[in-house]
C-alpha cells in the first residue's frame, strides 16, 4: 500500500513539474521574450521605412554644392519569399537569372537561424532604372518578399573639394552596432563635412505601416495610417567655403603635390581648403563609388589623403616669425637688435645662409630671411638666464608655440585633421640623454626644421593670428546650420601668450618681404600692387628629395581680410612658387581680377610631379 501511494506522489510530482515547466515556457514566450510576438506582428504587417531628404551643402554665397537625387533598389525580405518567375523578374529588372539565385543563397546563408533578422529588409539589386522601378512596382503582387526601396543619393554641383566634401557610403557592421539609428542598406556620411555633420545631415526616418492579408499581400494603411511617422529631412548647411576660390585653389594647383590653406582672419571661417592632387567628387558617388574608389586608393599619389589637415610638413624659415614673437615677448629681442651673418651661423652645428649684407635688425632679418639671425634668437630665448635651466626654458618656448597653434589640433570641425610637432623636452632626453643636451643642440628649431612639424591649416592659423595681432577664431568650415547658427566655440576669441603690440613689430618685417623691392626681400614675387600682402617665405628641408616650397601671408595689412598657408612639395625655394601661388589666391579673392596674367599661366601650366619621389 505504501509503495503505491509512493508512486502516485511521484506521478503527481512529475506531473506538477510537466504543467509547471509548460506555464513557465509559455510565460517566456508570450511575456518575457517578444520575438514571437514581432513574427506574429509581422506577418499581419509590413513596415516600410521612409527614408529622409539628407540635408543640401551651400557655399558662403550660397551656391549649391551638394544635393540629391532619388535612387531605387529593390530589397528582399528573407522570411517572405516564396515561388516566384524568376525570369520575369530578370527581365524586369535587367540581371542574370545566375545573380537573382546566387544572391538569394548567400541571403540564406548570412540569415539561417538569425530569427527576426530574416524579416529585415536587405538590398539584393541596387540602382535600376525608374522604367524599371516603375515595371516592377506594377506587377510586384508577383515577387513575394520583393520590394522597392526609394532613397536618395548625392548629386554635386561642384567639381572641387572632394576632400573637403566627403561622400556617404552604406553602412557596415561598425556603423550599425554604434548607432542604432542605422540599419543594412542605409547611408552614412564617411569623411570631410559628410561625416562631420552626419547627425545634421542624416535626418530622421519614418515608417508607413501596411496590413496584410492571408496571401501575405500588402492591403491597406494600418490603422488607417494613425501609426505611421513622417521622415524629417536633414539640415541644409552653409558652407564657410567660397566655391570660386577653391576652384581657383585647385586650378592652380594641377600638376603639383601639396596644399592651399585659405582663412578670413576676423571670424576663423576656412575660404579654401585645397589637397592635391584634387578629384572630383562625384567619382564617389552611390553609382561609381566601390570602383573609383579603388582606383584613388591604388594612385600613387595618394588623392585621398588630405594633406591640408594630414601632413605635418618642417614649418622652415615661417617659424621664424615664431621665434621672433617669443623673443620680443621675453625680452630678449627688440627691433633694434643686430647681429651680424657670415654666410650663416658658425657655432657647434653651423646653419649656413644666404649672401645679404650685414648686421641687420629684427625687421631686416625678416624681409631677408637670415638663418644666422634667428641662431642668435632662438639661443637667447633658451639660454635665458631668468630660467633655472634649459628645462624651464624649453618649456616656456614650447607653451608659446602651443598657444599659437602649433603641435594640437586646432580643435576645428574638420574631419581627420592632425596634431602637427612641437618637440619636448622629453624628446631631448630620449635623443641625448638627459641633461645631455643645449641650446646648440637644437638649434635646428631656430629656423622651423629639426623635430618640429605643422599642418598647413596650423601655417594658415598662425597667419591669422598675426593678422588679428594676437588672436584666433578657431578654423572652421560651417557657417550655418539650417539657420540655427554653429558651435559657439567657433565664435570665441583665442589669445596667445604674446602681446597684441608685439605683433605689429613683426609684421613690419613681414609687410617688407613682400614690398621692400631692391632690398634684398625674399617675397617680392608676392607682391601685388595695392593690396599690401605681408608675409614669410619659407624652403622646408626634405630629406625624401628636394625642398618643399612654403609661403605665409596675410592681406591687407590693415583690416585684413585674409591669410594664407602655400606648401608645393618637392618644388625648391618658396619664392619660385608657393609665394605666387598664395598672393594669387589673396589677389583673387580681394580684387576678383589677376593683374598678372603670365604668372597666372606660368603657375597653371607647371608640372612639377617629375620632382616627387614617390616613396
Amino acid at each position: 500500500m505504501r509503495e503505491i501511494e509512493n508512486k502516485n506522489k511521484i506521478v503527481l510530482f512529475a506531473t506538477c513539474l510537466a504543467v509547471f515547466i509548460i506555464i513557465a515556457k509559455l510565460f517566456y514566450m508570450q511575456v518575457i521574450n517578444d520575438e514571437y510576438k514581432q513574427t506574429a506582428k509581422r506577418n499581419a504587417l509590413y513596415y516600410q521605412t521612409q527614408y529622409p531628404a539628407r540635408g543640401l551643402i551651400y557655399d558662403r554665397h550660397k551656391n549649391i554644392l551638394v544635393s540629391n537625387q532619388t535612387m531605387y533598389d529593390i530589397t528582399v525580405i528573407p522570411r517572405e519569399i516564396s515561388s516566384f518567375d524568376t525570369l520575369e523578374l530578370c527581365k524586369i529588372l535587367n540581371v542574370t537569372e545566375n545573380f537573382i539565385k546566387q544572391s538569394l543563397t548567400e541571403l540564406a546563408k548570412k540569415y539561417k537561424n538569425k530569427g527576426i533578422a530574416n524579416y529585415q529588409q536587405t538590398p539584393i539589386v541596387k540602382h535600376i532604372s525608374i522604367d524599371a522601378y516603375t515595371k516592377f512596382q506594377e506587377k510586384s503582387y508577383k515577387f513575394p518578399g520583393f520590394y522597392t526601396r526609394a532613397y536618395t543619393a548625392r548629386k554635386y554641383a561642384t567639381k572641387s573639394a572632394a576632400n573637403l566634401l566627403g561622400y556617404i557610403t552604406e553602412v557596415d557592421k561598425n556603423d550599425i552596432a554604434s548607432d542604432n539609428y542605422y540599419q543594412q542598406g542605409d547611408f552614412i556620411g564617411k569623411n570631410g563635412i559628410e561625416a562631420r555633420y552626419e547627425n545634421e545631415l542624416r535626418g530622421q526616418k519614418g515608417v508607413a505601416i501596411y496590413t496584410r492579408d492571408v496571401l501575405n499581400r500588402i492591403q491597406d494603411r494600418y490603422k488607417s495610417g494613425a501609426e505611421d511617422s513622417m521622415a524629417v529631412a536633414g539640415l541644409d548647411l552653409i558652407c564657410t567655403i567660397d566655391s570660386a576660390l577653391q576652384n581657383y585653389g585647385e586650378k592652380l594647383m594641377q600638376n603639383k603635390i601639396g596644399s592651399i590653406v585659405a582663412i578670413e582672419p576676423s571670424t576663423g571661417e576656412i575660404l579654401a581648403l585645397i589637397s592635391s592632387p584634387c578629384f572630383d567628387p562625384s567619382l564617389l558617388d552611390e553609382e561609381n563609388r566601390v570602383n573609383n574608389y579603388k582606383k584613388l586608393v591604388a594612385d600613387s599619389y595618394k588623392p585621398l589623403f588630405n594633406r591640408a589637415i594630414m601632413s605635418s610638413y618642417p614649418p622652415g624659415s615661417v617659424f621664424k616669425v615664431a621665434n621672433a614673437l617669443i623673443g620680443l615677448q621675453e625680452n630678449v629681442l627688440t627691433p633694434d637688435t643686430y647681429y651680424s651673418c657670415a654666410m650663416g651661423y658658425h657655432v657647434g652645428r653651423s646653419v649656413a645662409c644666404h649672401s645679404h649684407h650685414s648686421p641687420i635688425n629684427m625687421t631686416q632679418s625678416l624681409m631677408m630671411s637670415c638663418n644666422a639671425y634667428y641662431c642668435h634668437v632662438f639661443r637667447s630665448i633658451i639660454d635665458n638666464p631668468e630660467y633655472e635651466n634649459i628645462y624651464d626654458s624649453f618649456d616656456k618656448w614650447m607653451e608659446y608655440c602651443m598657444s599659437f597653434g602649433f603641435g594640437r589640433k586646432l580643435d576645428s570641425d574638420l574631419y581627420g585633421e592632425k596634431n602637427g610637432r612641437i618637440p619636448t623636452t622629453t624628446t631631448y632626453d630620449d635623443l641625448h640623454g638627459k641633461n645631455r643636451w643645449k641650446s646648440l643642440s637644437i638649434i635646428s628649431l631656430a629656423i622651423g626644421q629639426g623635430e618640429t612639424g605643422c599642418t598647413p591649416l596650423q601655417i594658415a592659423n598662425f597667419m591669422a593670428t598675426i593678422a588679428n595681432r594676437g588672436h584666433y577664431y578657431i578654423p572652421h568650415t560651417i557657417k550655418d546650420i539650417d539657420g540655427k547658427g554653429i558651435d559657439a566655440k567657433f565664435t570665441q576669441k583665442r589669445y596667445t601668450m604674446v602681446d597684441t603690440v608685439n605683433y605689429e613689430k613683426v609684421i613690419d618685417g613681414m609687410y617688407m618681404a613682400v614690398n621692400a623691392m631692391g632690398m634684398g626681400n625674399t617675397a617680392g614675387r608676392a607682391y601685388v600692387q595695392g593690396l599690401d600682402i605681408c608675409g614669410k617665405t619659407g624652403t622646408a628641408e626634405n630629406p625624401h628629395g628636394e625642398d618643399h616650397s612654403t609661403f605665409a601671408c596675410f592681406a591687407p595689412r590693415k583690416n585684413p581680410k585674409i591669410a594664407v598657408a602655400v606648401y608645393v612639395e618637392n618644388a625648391g625655394f618658396g619664392a619660385t612658387w608657393a609665394a605666387p601661388i598664395a598672393s594669387l589666391i589673396v589677389e583673387k579673392y580681394i580684387s576678383g581680377t589677376i593683374t598678372r596674367p603670365y604668372e597666372e599661366e606660368r603657375i597653371i601650366n607647371a608640372n612639377l610631379l617629375n620632382k616627387i619621389k614617390i616613396q
